[in-house]
Order: C-alpha cells, then sequence, then structure tokens
C-alpha cells in the first residue's frame, strides 16, 4: 500500500459496498492473506477456501476498524481466526490424533538433532512444506504460537483446549518438524 491516505479512500469505498473498493482491497492483500490461510490449512484449496470465507468476514466487520492499529495486522488476525474455526468444523476434536506415536522420534536424542539442524541453512519452501506436513492440531498451534505470538493461556482459550494440550501440542509439533527436515536434508545431501 503506498500510503495511508489511499488505504481509507479504498475502506471508505468498501463500507459504501463500492464494488471497484472492495476488488483493490483484495488485489491489495490476496497475496499476504493467502500466506496466512496456508499455514493453517492443508493444501492451497483450502487455504483459497478459508481466504473467501475470511474476506467475508473482513467486508462485514470493515466498520468496527478504528484505524489505531495496523489494517493488515487487523485483516491477519480475522483470517488467522477463520483458519482456526475451519480447522474446528472439520473435525470434533482436532486437537486429538489417533496415531500420536507417529510425532515421536523414538530413541533419537532431540538435542542432538537440534545442533545437527542447526548447521543446515533452511530454505524457506522446505521449512513451509515441513510445517504444512504437521497435523491440523499441531499446525495451528504451532502457528499461533510461534509466528503469531499467541500465548499457550490464549492459544487454549482460542482453540478451546487446556494450556498443557497447547504445550503438549508444540512441543510434539516441533519434534515432528526436525523429523521431517532431518530426512528432508538427508535426501539433499
Amino acid at each position: 500500500m503506498e500510503n495511508k491516505e489511499q488505504l481509507k479512500v479504498i475502506i471508505a469505498g468498501c463500507l459504501e459496498n463500492k464494488r471497484r473498493s472492495q476488488e483493490k482491497l483484495f488485489q491489495l492483500y490476496y497475496g499476504k492473506m493467502l500466506g496466512v490461510c496456508m499455514r493453517y490449512s492443508k493444501d492451497r484449496d483450502s487455504a483459497e477456501e478459508v481466504l473467501q470465507e475470511g474476506f467475508i468476514k473482513i467486508f462485514e466487520k470493515l466498520d468496527r476498524f478504528d484505524y489505531k492499529g495496523s489494517f493488515e495486522g487487523w485483516m491477519r488476525r480475522i483470517m488467522a481466526n477463520t483458519a482456526i474455526d475451519s480447522i474446528r468444523k472439520s473435525k470434533k476434536d482436532p486437537m486429538l490424533t489417533d496415531k500420536d506415536e507417529d510425532f515421536k522420534l523414538g530413541a533419537e536424542d532431540a538435542m542432538v538433532l537440534k545442533e545437527e539442524l542447526d548447521f543446515v541453512g533452511l530454505k524457506a519452501e522446505i521449512a513451509l512444506e515441513a510445517i504444512g506436513s504437521l497435523s491440523p492440531a499441531y499446525k495451528a498451534v504451532f502457528n499461533l504460537y510461534v509466528i503469531e505470538e499467541y500465548t499457550h493461556k490464549e492459544i487454549a482459550e482460542i482453540l478451546g483446549i487446556s494450556e498443557g494440550t497447547s504445550k503438549s501440542n508444540l512441543s510434539k509439533a516441533k519434534l515432528n518438524l526436525q523429523k521431517v527436515l532431518k530426512e528432508k536434508f538427508m535426501k539433499i545431501e
């Protein structure tokens, strides 16, 4: 966005239900908001569905934006919450998995694994692919804690789980990411 005044004009047009303004807002933030949705979704199609639903909510709630904070941050929060709602709808209890043993590392030492990974230069697409491989429950907690910077207490409230479950899911997500990344880097070498 070039400047705040242009954004205010676009927002004002959206509040008047002007299609061109809505289209302009959508085009300006499509890529960034799709990125937010991709962090929570299993594939691009699911992310685009969440994105569409998120933009509908943004247009419906636009009159509540007070210009006190970042407009992009306000939009990101709505997109993340829409993605979380989608996870909740897709499973009765998204914080449980039948195959919890799939996310354990066995006898490997997590500290040794971490040191090995520290020596490897991570590329963004490999990291995003690894995050995408997490179960919906682990991905949601990982994104909320690491990327969105929520506390475990806030995550527990958002997802309707206990703080302990949030902490456990984050730990399991990290271990699973280490395992996936280690396997990917072994294939590269």
